[in-house]
């Protein structure tokens, strides 16, 4: 009896010690591949600096050496809010997808982030809002606003929101939004001019008083997933599974929300309207890691992190001496990477 028990005790933590010993893996490559690739970002530029420089620079820091000024008052700012923000949207798409059971879960694709857009357009072109401290309360607010409005259309009549219908439902709301954004913007050049930039998703140009903005935000975000994990956990199970176990489904559904709203929102404000890298770091992180959210939300964020200052380096070489916008090439790079993924491999289902 006891060799038994033994027996299936082993077999049990067998699949624990494989998901763990492949999510170290997971985010031993994903950070290797940020630290490379934040090293080659930050050397790129009209003044081409060499990695041993920028390395040289981050360790001892030298305001007395030119390099080492660009670096750190120019580009360095660049890499640390693409690790912000990719981290953000990474954990953002995660928790959506843990919590609507929804692969199809995205702060792109749920309307979340044209939300955003909206009420930062009305903000700028109205109310004469122009810095992201201004802003980023706008942002949350039309991002929790389009989310509610989403899962209300996708669950009406009384209808469970299933994947399709949540989707579909977010689709038709980011036209909609679009299309009232391009009203507002048509009509007011000074906002336009203000907006354009902005509205395709970019690193460049912004400095660190936008990260000190975002980043309290975005931490408040990150201590509430964390202590959403043992909901999340029983969530993933399914409702009545969850609610035997104790766990009130609608809390985690509004702790879920209230943190995905600081996430998204936040970076909405700070670099523009960014697609796929919530949507790719679940996926992948999920993959490695199972639906096991103590490894999950970690290992998303570090993949939404490399993801996006991976894109946003590879947009720098594929035009250079121009520049592709970070959001356009996440796009361009990301999707086709999305695509592959879910073509060869089986997504882990949720």
């Amino acid at each position: 009896m006891l060799h038994a028990v033994e027996t299936r005790s082993a077999e049990g933590a067998t699949p624990q010690r494989s998901a763990a010993r492949r999510t170290a893996l997971l985010m031993l490559g994903a950070g290797v591949a940020l630290a490379v690739t934040a090293v080659i970002g930050i050397g790129l530029g009209s003044n081409p600096i060499h990695p041993a420089t920028v390395v040289e620079a981050i360790f001892a820091y030298d305001p007395a050496n030119n390099a080492h000024l660009v670096i750190v008052l120019s580009r360095l700012p660049r890499i640390v809010l693409g690790l912000v923000v990719g981290a953000a949207l990474g954990l953002a798409g995660t928790l959506m997808q843990s919590v609507t059971r929804n692969p199809l879960a995205d702060p792109g694709i749920l309307g979340v982030n044209a939300g955003a857009s909206l009420a930062v357009v009305i903000a700028i072109a109205f109310l004469g809002v122009q810095s992201v401290a201004g802003y980023v309360w706008f942002s949350f607010i039309g991002a929790a606003a389009a989310a509610t409005l989403v899962y209300l259309l996708g669950s009406a009549r009384g209808n469970a929101g299933t994947p399709v219908r949540i989707a579909l439902a977010g689709t038709a709301v980011s036209i909609v939004i679009g299309a009232l954004t391009q009203m507002v913007l048509l009509s007011n050049d000074a906002a336009f001019n203000s907006f354009r930039f902005w509205a395709v998703g970019s690193l460049q140009g912004r400095g660190f008083d936008v990260i000190v903005t975002v980043l309290p935000f975005i931490a408040v975000g990150i201590l509430a997933s964390i202590a959403l994990i043992s909901p999340l956990n029983a969530v993933t199970l399914g409702d009545d599974v969850a609610t035997a176990l104790g766990t009130s489904t609608t809390a985690a559904r509004i702790g879920v929300a209230f943190a995905v709203v600081l996430l998204a929102g936040s970076a909405t404000a700070a670099a523009g309207p960014i697609g796929f890298i919530g949507l790719g770091a679940a996926h992948i992180a999920r993959f490695f890691t199972g639906n096991e959210h103590r490894r999950l939300i970690p290992a998303s964020m570090l993949v939404g992190a490399a993801l996006l200052v991976i894109a946003d380096t590879l947009g720098r070489v594929a035009v250079a001496p121009a520049e592709l916008q970070t959001g356009v090439a996440a796009a361009l790079f990301g999707g086709p990477l999305f695509v592959a993924l879910v073509r060869s491999r089986k997504v882990a289902a949720l």
